[in-house]
């Protein structure tokens, strides 16, 4: 253990204690949000990112570990472990230089090497790997046998032992993995015949680029052609220079011997060491690109998260269409359903004046304040539709994501809230509570299908699960939940909870009502103290008799505030709405053994913006009047737009003809920038110029250079 937190610590550049305290903390079931917002003076105020750093390279060393003794105890059976082949073993700090050590042990299938060992030849393969007989053949005439018939045969089995020696050689192995590493190019090539069918993978139908310069995005788009047998795929350096590395390890000299060793050589990199250092490389530029799509599909999604919410309003929420019509719901400010209908404003009913009546009527019956409408199919149309009512009162009008509402609409979780109504109302209602908190809704969809990332189905499906399950729980304990409005998936994500005591908390709720106070959740069927201590701060509770349960103030810290206000002679309710007096409290007096100035400052800041919403508020936006589809765009026009996805080559923004244009990387701003999240953000409104558009690959070129 402690030389797990020892290279942690140096890998990290962090101090030994925080790091082991953080180990603890995690080993005694702490989450992230928990440990990084409220064990601060334990981990020297360490972020989530760094906990999670700390997290995962605690996994890979105890994986490192777990590998090693499996190795170790392999070795020893055979009963080949020598003292300095433990060490090397024990000293190993990668996977690679643990497979490497192995490799020569390891129990393989019947080789062309070990045939040869069974016929005897492992005593030529040393003399001509010595490089000093002057008579070769005449030595490989003494190895002749029953198995072995000619000289020739006994030189061929030689130096299949060589090859077989050379590839399990550990600085033949490392040499081609540095030239692998600077000189290896990744090329590819059309499978003959698939011209028409491979067709979207036209540019990459003879291709090749140093792999080291291979963003992400390429790597993962030729995959992807390779997977689907459109592209024949492979990773090389230049083969003449990886011989010569090798020939310069082994050639000793000039005799004729010395031409079987290079046959052996040429032999074990074709055969043996090429593919297996490219199977390697396969598998590490994978692994980074798989790295990078994932980091950029976190990213994109923490900010969809977090867009701002409308907050508690009555809204109308409209999911647009042609000839099935325009689904319209009506929710509460809680976010219920109270009414569903369809209207026909659109061809080819074109029933405009009854939708134009049906829909002043839902907003004078229900009191709405906003309406939110889909921004998929007919979403334009609709939205120009809407604003050319006049209503009796003032109205916000927004155009909301559909994405991922389909999938919701047909999940498991859209039939429990929803049991008798069908899709296109679940749908409805999604988007409209999507306005209101895009957070609690968008937390019963899989991120997957949200839409908001790159080549999502390509990466490693658990570490993409992990991650992005990681977002969602930090995204929810960031902004913090109503104890008493809450739904259960929202709960799930809740530090120290999970779907079983989420489901004790909507149960316990129905059936003895509201929650007064938190220390009420210790009530809660098997929600001990464990789980209490990890979720209770980020659970809040509007209008508790205690000011501080609808704050991020930890339960464990309530005597804290006590005390100052105590010591001020008034109450905390006084305490957290003055200014003045929480200027008055002198922090260090209240430091002890545990708490420090980091938790101190927390909980002023905290009492200064009790529940405060992290989340910035929300905007309405319009799209240019007259452009509705592709042909209406033109190149020159500047749009408004909003930007809908981020990758790593650029961002897509919507300028309202349902086809995204995509904004290169290089057209972002008017200075380098090596990722487009240092300038754009999921849902940004843009201005942005029109380069190009081809109508019939659907592609809108966009900038934002001088607009």
């Amino acid at each position: 253990m402690e030389n797990f937190i020892q290279a942690i610590a140096q890998t990290g550049n962090l101090d030994y204690k925080h790091v082991a305290n953080t180990i603890k903390l995690l080993n005694d079931g702490a989450t992230i949000p928990f440990i990084s917002r409220y064990r601060k003076e334990m981990t020297g105020s360490m972020d989530e990112e760094v906990v999670g750093f700390v997290k995962d390279e605690y996994k890979r060393l105890q994986e490192l570990e777990k590998r090693r003794e499996a190795i170790l105890g392999s070795i020893e059976e055979q009963g080949k472990l020598t003292p300095e082949l433990r060490s090397k073993i024990e000293a190993a700090g990668t996977m690679t230089e643990l497979e490497d050590l192995y490799l020569p042990y390891k129990q393989k299938k019947k080789t062309r090497a070990s045939i040869a060992r069974e016929k005897g030849l492992e005593p030529l393969a040393a003399i001509i790997m010595n490089q000093q007989e002057y008579d070769i053949e005449k030595r490989a005439a003494q190895f002749l046998n029953d198995k072995v018939e000619t000289v020739e045969e006994a030189l061929q089995g030689a130096r299949d032992i060589i090859a077989e020696w050379i590839n399990e050689n550990n600085r033949s192995r490392n040499s081609i993995r540095r030239l692998f590493s600077n000189d290896a190019f990744i090329s590819t090539k059309l499978v003959k015949g698939k011209e028409s069918e491979a067709e979207k993978f036209s540019d990459y139908f003879d291709f090749s680029e140093p792999l080291k310069r291979c963003p992400s995005h390429r790597l993962l788009a030729m995959r992807r052609g390779e997977q689907e047998g459109f592209l024949k795929l492979s990773i090389a350096p230049d083969e003449e220079k990886a011989v010569e590395i090798l020939e310069e390890q082994y050639i000793k000299g000039y005799l004729d011997v010395s031409e079987h060793v290079r046959k052996a050589i040429k032999d074990s990199y074709k055969r043996l060491l090429q593919p297996s250092i490219e199977t390697e490389f396969r598998a590490s530029s994978k692994e980074a690109a798989d790295d990078v799509a994932i980091s950029v599909f976190t990213k994109n999604l923490r900010q969809l998260l977090m867009s701002p919410p409308l907050g508690e309003k009555r809204i109308l929420g409209i999911d647009p269409g042609y000839r099935t019509g325009c689904k319209i719901i009506c929710l509460d400010d809680q976010g219920n359903l109270l009414h569903n209908s369809t209207i026909y404003p659109h061809p080819p009913q074109n029933e405009r004046s009854q939708a134009k009546h049906k829909i002043s009527t839902l907003v004078e019956q229900y009191k709405i304040e906003a309406i939110a409408i889909g921004n998929g199919t007919a979403g334009r149309e609709t939205e120009s539709f809407i604003k050319s009512i006049r209503f009796n009162r003032d109205l916000q009008v927004f155009v909301v994501s559909e994405a991922g509402a389909s999938v919701y609409s047909a999940s498991k979780v859209a039939r429990e809230e929803f049991p008798s109504y069908d899709v296109t109302v679940r749908g409805a209602v999604s988007i409209g509570r999507r306005l209101m908190d895009p957070l609690a809704e968008l937390v019963k969809i899989d991120p997957k299908s949200i839409g908001v990332g790159q080549y999502q189905h390509d990466v490693d499906q658990n570490k993409l699960k992990e991650s992005l399950d990681q977002v969602v729980e930090s995204c929810v304990n960031a902004v913090g939940v109503d104890l008493n409005t809450a739904s259960k998936h929202l709960l799930t994500y809740i530090s120290g909870l999970g779907p079983q005591l989420a489901q004790n908390i909507v149960e316990y709720r129905s059936q003895k009502g509201a929650f007064k106070s938190r220390d009420e959740l210790k009530d809660v069927p098997r929600l001990g103290p464990k789980a209490y201590e990890q979720a209770a701060g980020f659970l809040k509770i509007r209008n508790a008799s205690n000011p501080l349960d609808n704050s991020a103030v930890h339960p464990e810290s309530y005597k804290i505030v006590d005390k100052m206000a105590k010591d001020l002679s008034v109450s905390v309710k006084d305490l957290m709405s003055s200014d003045d007096l929480r200027k008055k409290v002198i922090l260090q007096k209240y430091i002890s053994q545990t708490v420090g100035m980091p938790t101190l400052t927390d909980i002023m800041n905290e009492l200064a913006k009790p529940g405060r919403d992290p989340r910035q508020n929300i905007k309405v936006f319009e799209f240019a009047e007259g452009i509705h589809k592709m042909e209406d765009v033109k190149p020159g026009m500047t749009l408004p737009g909003i930007v809908t996805n981020i990758t790593n080559f650029g961002a897509f923004v919507d300028i309202g003809v349902k086809q995204d244009g995509l904004v290169h990387i290089s057209q972002i701003a008017n200075r380098f920038v090596s990722d487009p999240n240092e300038v754009v953000h999921l849902h940004q409104h843009v201005k942005v110029k029109v380069l190009e558009v081809d109508a019939s690959r659907k592609r809108i070129q966009l900038t934002m250079k001088d607009v």
